[in-house]
């Protein structure tokens, strides 16, 4: 099991009964195999096939904001903190010219099917050099699944990385010692299975304020996060438009109790969940003078 769910499946390790984050996924089909494997080629062919695409929506997004970030550090690297790294993919997309379609056909092709992991270390490393860009930024991971941290440290995607579950003890030092720099923290998966327990610690580390840009499913609430962060400082803004298709539905049921979860937390479901997608709004939290000095809307819309 892995608290670092690109996709929002399985249950967290280490919540409280009634704690907001220990949220009921039992009427979704659980990807648990695909997390913590020595590399990420089962994760690619797997949620392939059911059209995963969250990191892709929020690739922009991210360089957008990273970009907002580093403007005011340009004397230093912007350092980011990506929860729930799994693999690395937020790392690979922000920091690499490449797409997530790209990602897909990288793993699932015949090549990479014929190697061993070792091998596909070496290709990787070469691959994502190949494809730096020049403005990336420096990266940590935090994520629970050792092994997936290991690859992507191993192939360069991440600058450090630990495998560390907040929800069920405190930080190392070395985290903590890590993290101090970090002016972006990105989340694309696994905000349904984090409490404040996590966030507050390593924002009581760093030495300025940070941003977080959590892409949240619709299904489930981000309300006891956001208000976990308000002691420091940060005011959350949801994106009401637009919304970001995450991943087909495996069966009518899942739809129907996605349907019913979005219907509960006060949102419309019509042309998003009825269309056959989980979708995901984008939330962001920032200092006050931050918030009026770029709008959201800035950040999220279309033609920026």
């Amino acid at each position: 099991m892995t608290f670092a769910r690109h996709d929002g499946q399985g249950n967290l390790e280490g919540a409280a009964p009634g704690d907001p984050a220990a949220c009921d996924q039992t009427e979704m089909t659980s990807f648990d195999e695909v997390y913590d494997q020595p590399d990420p080629r089962h994760f690619f062919r797997l949620l392939g096939r059911w059209d995963y695409q969250t990191p892709h929506h929020a690739q922009r997004v991210f360089r957008r904001v990273a970009a907002a970030r580093a403007a005011a550090r340009a004397a230093a690297p912007l350092t980011v903190l990506d929860l729930c790294c799994s693999y690395g993919i937020n790392a690979a997309l922000l920091n690499h010219d490449l797409t997530l379609e790209d990602l897909y056909a990288h793993y699932t092709s015949p090549k990479a099917a014929a190697l061993t992991t070792a091998e596909l270390i070496e290709w990787d490393r070469a691959y994502y050099a190949a494809h730096r860009r020049p403005d990336a930024h420096r990266v940590i991971g935090l994520d629970i699944a050792a092994n997936a941290i290991s690859y992507a440290l191993a192939v360069g995607l991440l600058d450090e990385g630990f495998a560390e579950n907040l929800e069920a003890a405190p930080p190392t030092p070395a985290l903590l010692r890590a993290v101090q720099p970090t002016l972006l923290v990105t989340v694309t998966g696994g905000a349904s299975f984090l409490s404040p327990r996590t966030f507050q610690p390593l924002l009581a580390a760093v030495h300025e304020q940070v941003w977080i840009a959590a892409f949240v499913l619709r299904t489930g609430s981000y309300g006891h996060i956001a208000d976990g962060l308000t002691p420091y400082g940060l005011i959350t803004e949801k994106a009401v438009a637009p919304s970001y298709r995450q991943r087909r539905f495996t069966s009518v049921h899942e739809q129907r109790y996605a349907i019913t979860a979005v219907t509960a937390a006060g949102e419309d479901p019509q042309g998003r969940e009825t269309d056959g997608y989980f979708h995901t709004a984008l939330h962001l939290s920032r200092p006050a003078k931050d918030t009026a000095a770029l709008p959201l809307t800035t950040l999220t819309s279309e033609s920026a």
